[in-house]
């Protein structure tokens, strides 16, 4: 073994985190050089057929004098090990033994790595190339890697979009432009929550290679509030600063849940706060202004309706959904109701709401014929999400257009949709001892705007539902790809659930501190390259990777819209009018 030819060095100390390796040779290090730089990977003997396979930490030079009185150097590398190649033939993640020292020390050969990188039984998704060794192809365990969350993390610019879009390209068939899956439609199925309208350019293929894209912009996504829980409804409505904030929320609680019952006779002794079905908010509205003017008999206590909205039944609780109007106030005969006065702010802020039409996919979701969406279009709904109203295997959810005070609500509403869409389905499958057989994943793009790590009341349903996703997704097939330029800011619960992090070049102090702290401290060696990397390089790290890796991975084709403006090039060009007209119109949409 020992006359092997690209024999290095021997190992000269030797622990679980450490091997230290020492080359006495100048000659042999200059001839090995590019094959010993950080990252790369070297091969130790352990036994008579075993090797430990180990990762470059460092390098340094040590001085020495030889008898002629002339400078020479010997080099010392710290590496850790990363796991074993057993007879030559197998690969495995850990080691069980240590090499002990004199133990020869070798550059690790090219069919090694392939035994290493390409062979591993499971590992069956490529994900670029190593950038130490740019001829060996990278694969990781498919299984490990989208059935667990992963986290996507890089500084603007250091091609995070690129990076998603070809990994999600991959995983639904889309090879430079070709749907590969043409012939036979796969049971992908991926959602994602896209801030900045850059990803339908990265899916829209042309026509001929019937690729299916679902695209849900303002326009066309239907979120009708009855679909919301108590939650999102509280945070839209009700403002829990407010001294009064908990009558706020007792009254309007028992106007929706009144409002359910009317409108949904059938199940009318169902019904619950956050049961998902049809009623009127506009009636909820009239509900609250009612009790906001209200006055009651002096000694009963009842409410006094003078006039009456013959549209409702003659109750009390039903006549307040209605226009109406109470008899006015007489000294010792009718007093102002319970809540007469209370509820000024509550009813401006709730009429000002369901009147902006920016909210209007929310709370007035209408139909092509100007009809509303109710109860029995839950399922028309459900399928608008997921890709069922098309047969996609990627549904794009633009939230560019979203209005920022309902973004969470939106983010919130979607994600707590699907969450209960495969719970359910879970669960109707277990009951014959079946697993989920249409798992999903949610990419969430620019996740420290809606799921941080704020304590904000604003952020509490958004957090609240991607958490739970978080933490009980995986049981019931939904997984989560956390994509973000800022890491440190993100929820905490959310990154302590991924088990796969993709880590971009990172130049902020805190982000990279951040990700350290998340990594074993074995690999941390590795992570010190986050600040180094090139455009579209990036660390590898989790369950589905044997161990870190640098890995390129090239640009996706065709590519989301996520290019910076060249400025300084765009500056030197002739000077340029824009319409006007058109871009006003498009402000107001009008177009």
């Amino acid at each position: 073994m020992n006359n092997q030819p690209n024999k290095i060095g021997i190992v000269i100390d030797s622990s679980p985190n450490n091997i230290i390796v020492e080359i006495n040779s100048q000659e042999i290090f200059e001839e090995n050089k590019n094959d010993l730089q950080i990252g790369k990977y070297l091969k130790i003997a352990c036994g008579n057929l075993d090797f430990i396979i180990t990762s470059i930490k460092n390098l340094r030079a040590t001085e020495i004098i030889n008898n002629e009185n002339k400078p020479l150097f010997k080099f010392i590398i710290n590496s850790f090990p990363i796991g074993s190649l057993i007879e030559g033939k197998k690969f495995d993640k850990g080691n069980i033994s240590l090499p002990v020292p004199t133990e020869p020390v070798f550059i690790i050969d090219s069919e090694s790595l392939k035994i290493i990188f390409s062979s591993s039984e499971g590992f069956n998704f490529p994900m670029g190339h190593l950038v130490q060794n740019k001829s060996q192809e990278l694969k990781i365990a498919g299984n490990n890697f989208f059935s667990k969350h992963i986290a996507v993390v890089g500084t603007t610019g250091s091609g995070k979009s690129c990076t998603v879009a070809k990994i999600i390209q991959e995983a639904v068939g889309i090879n430079n432009g070709i749907n590969t899956n043409k012939a036979f439609q796969k049971n992908s199925h991926i959602i994602i929550l896209d801030l900045h309208s850059e990803y339908k350019s990265a899916f829209s293929l042309d026509q001929k290679q019937e690729f299916s894209l679902n695209v849900l912009e303002v326009g066309n996504l239907k979120l009708p509030y009855w679909l919301m829980n108590a939650e999102e409804l509280e945070t839209m409505f009700i403002e829990s600063n407010e001294s009064n904030s908990h009558n706020q929320i007792s009254q309007f609680r028992r106007a929706v849940i009144l409002n359910k019952g009317y409108h949904n006779e059938e199940i009318r002794d169902k019904v619950t706060y956050d049961t998902p079905i049809y009623f009127s908010i506009k009636e909820v509205f009239r509900y609250i202004y009612n009790l906001n003017i209200s006055t009651k008999d002096a000694k009963t206590g009842e409410l006094k309706i003078k006039i009456k909205d013959s549209n409702f039944p003659d109750i009390i609780e039903y006549q307040l959904f209605g226009d109406i109007e109470f008899e006015e106030k007489q000294t010792a005969k009718i007093n102002n109701g319970q809540f007469a006065g209370e509820f000024d702010r509550f009813v401006l802020r709730f009429d000002t709401k369901i009147n902006d039409k920016r909210l209007s996919f929310i709370l007035d979701p209408q139909k092509q014929d100007g009809s509303y969406y109710k109860t029995d279009d839950f399922e028309k709904i459900m399928k608008q999400f997921i890709g069922y109203l098309n047969k996609a295997n990627i549904s794009i959810i633009d939230l560019s257009g979203v209005p920022h005070e309902v973004l969470n609500i939106t983010v919130s509403l979607i994600s707590r949709l699907i969450f209960d869409f495969c719970f359910h389905y879970s669960r109707i499958r277990n009951k014959n001892y079946d697993l989920n057989d249409i798992p999903f994943m949610i990419v969430c793009e620019e996740a420290h705007n809606y799921i941080p790590r704020s304590q904000e009341s604003k952020y509490k349903s958004s957090k609240e539902a991607v958490e739970r996703i978080a933490k009980e997704g995986r049981k019931y097939g939904l997984s989560l790809m956390i994509v973000s330029q800022r890491p440190s800011e993100v929820s905490e619960t959310i990154f302590s659930q991924c088990n796969n992090f993709i880590t971009l070049r990172l130049s902020n102090s805190n982000d990279q501190s951040y990700v350290k702290s998340l990594i074993p401290e074995t690999t941390s060696g590795i992570i010190d390259n986050l600040p180094n990397l090139s455009l579209g390089e990036f660390i590898i790290m989790g369950d589905a990777s044997l161990f870190p890796c640098i890995v390129y991975l090239e640009k996706p084709n065709p590519e989301p819209s996520s290019q910076s403006v060249k400025v300084y090039d765009e500056w030197k060009e002739d000077w340029k009018t824009p319409a006007f007209d058109e871009i006003i119109k498009h402000w107001k949409k009008e177009i």
